[in-house]
């Protein structure tokens, strides 16, 4: 009778109804295409972008930072928490098995009530045995929706690690070509300013005889000096550049190994897919969809206390004042109880926390839509600057090639007297910004492609997650 009694009440718990709205996507209105039509879109976002730089050291940047950076170390340990939240929470739907064990001396008193016999013993021993259970029946689904809910923040918190992921990888890479950017402006800067000391030291003899006037002479002397100044101010960003690439790869700040020059890398090639494709695989537009599936399974939580909570409590012990007869038939006790509690008038308490968590979804609803058209503007954003600098590219190269030929027309003129030092000066000072502009609209077209994949996502986010540490809850998952 009592094996039919909780089979019955295990089918009704299994029965029972789950309170609350059952997750539905929403609907997303997303553009056909990008507004900008690249030519030459490949499918490569599921590879290793940034080996298509050809540099060797800057795979090996990104693959020590992907290992050591201590915010994906975090992330991993913050979806551990989770992880162990949702055990928590999970075994609630299942009994609660436990025991206990006690032993006393007890003296009991002459006088009490009742009185104790003239010459009985008042010490004696009490040994105590028990094993019990428990089980609060979900026959309205509140634990289930607090279990939905948990695993929802779970996978939130591993498309979380992913973002950490994706953003390790795309600012090691670009502040790799910063680095190399700097390197080779402080190139250009050091040969300027070599040749303007050169020139400077010609003007001087030049003064001395008498050839120049003094204005020539103070006019390279100028040019020389900002040259120089501009020496330092690259020594210190390079320096600032490393610091910050160190910390990236977890380490104390210190120097960076060089590949290949800022000249010498290869433009990675645009990843083609449709607008609809990041709803997919954008870590942060799955981090919202999750939080919102978390907040709508919280409503159901919420609105489940309004219903009765039931539960089953079991007890089998034994009780001896004898410890060689605690194991003995005479010495067991039992017990079986159900119990049920439930709300009656809670002046608002429960209809707070329901509007609370209706709030909260219609917040994690419009945060979903708005990482979405976030999305959208990034990538769109980054497709046209990866074209448009293209453009700005070859023009800037276009006049750096035709400064170069104004200046050494203009030393011609003025070495045969045809023209003063006026004319070399602004072709040499418009030469050398034009020169350090040139290699800084190199570095951010490198650094646009690199926002393409940044904001387009890919399946090279979860080929660069699978180097990273994994959380300790998914390892020990993994072992046999």
């Amino acid at each position: 009778m009592r094996i039919s009694l909780l089979a019955t009440l295990l089918a009704v718990c299994i029965a029972g109804c789950t309170v609350g709205p059952d997750y539905q996507r929403p609907t997303v209105l997303a553009p056909t295409d990008w507004r900008m039509d690249y030519p030459k879109a490949t499918d490569v976002a599921n590879t290793k972008w940034w080996e298509q730089f050809a540099d060797p050291m800057l795979n090996e940047l990104v693959e020590t930072a992907l290992r050591e950076n201590l915010d994906v170390r975090i992330a991993a340990a913050r979806v551990d928490q989770f992880i162990g939240a949702l055990t928590s929470t999970r075994s609630q739907l299942f009994p609660q098995i436990g025991y206990g064990a006690d032993a006393s001396r007890i003296r009991t008193s002459a006088v009490g009530q009742p009185p104790l016999p003239a010459g009985a013993d008042p010490y004696f021993s009490l040994y105590q045995g028990s094993l019990s259970a428990s089980w609060q029946l979900d026959l309205f689904g509140r634990v289930r929706r607090l279990t939905e809910a948990a695993q929802a923040q779970v996978y939130a918190s591993e498309q979380a690690q992913h973002g950490v992921v994706l953003t390790l990888v795309t600012s090691v890479a670009t502040s790799y070509i910063a680095l190399r950017a700097l390197d080779r402006q402080l190139q250009i800067a050091q040969s300027t300013a070599n040749n303007f000391t050169a020139t400077a030291r010609l003007f001087d003899l030049r003064f001395k005889a008498g050839i120049v006037a003094k204005t020539e002479l103070m006019q390279i002397k100028s040019q020389q000096q900002q040259a120089l100044a501009a020496i330092p101010a690259f020594e210190q960003a390079i320096a600032a550049q490393e610091n910050l690439i160190s910390i990236l790869l977890g380490r104390n700040p210190g120097p960076i190994a060089r590949g290949k020059t800022i000249d010498q890398l290869v433009a990675p090639r645009i990843p083609a897919d449709l607008p609809s494709a990041l709803l997919q695989r954008r870590p942060d537009i799955l981090q919202a969809e999750q939080n919102l599936v978390a907040t709508n399974a919280n409503i159901g939580a919420t609105r489940a206390l309004y219903y009765p909570n039931i539960s089953l409590t079991g007890l089998l012990g034994t009780v001896s004042t004898v410890f060689s007869s605690l194991l003995t038939d005479p010495a067991s006790a039992g017990l079986l109880a159900a119990g049920v509690t439930g709300p009656i008038f809670t002046f608002g308490g429960i209809e707070g926390q329901v509007s609370s968590a209706e709030a909260q979804n219609r917040q994690a609803l419009l945060v979903y839509q708005q990482t979405i058209l976030g999305a959208f503007r990034e990538t769109n954003d980054a497709l046209t600057g990866s074209q448009k600098k293209i453009i700005e590219v070859a023009f800037q190269d276009e006049r750096v090639q035709a400064l170069r030929e104004f200046a050494r027309l203009s030393t011609l003129r003025f070495d045969k007297g045809v023209s003063g030092y006026l004319e070399v000066l602004v072709a040499e000072n418009e030469l050398f910004a034009a020169e350090l502009a040139a290699v800084r609209l190199l570095a951010d077209r490198y650094i646009q492609l690199i926002n393409v994949y940044q904001a387009m996502g890919g399946g090279w986010v979860d080929i660069a997650v699978s180097i990273a540490p994994s959380p300790l809850a998914m390892l020990a998952a993994q072992v046999p």
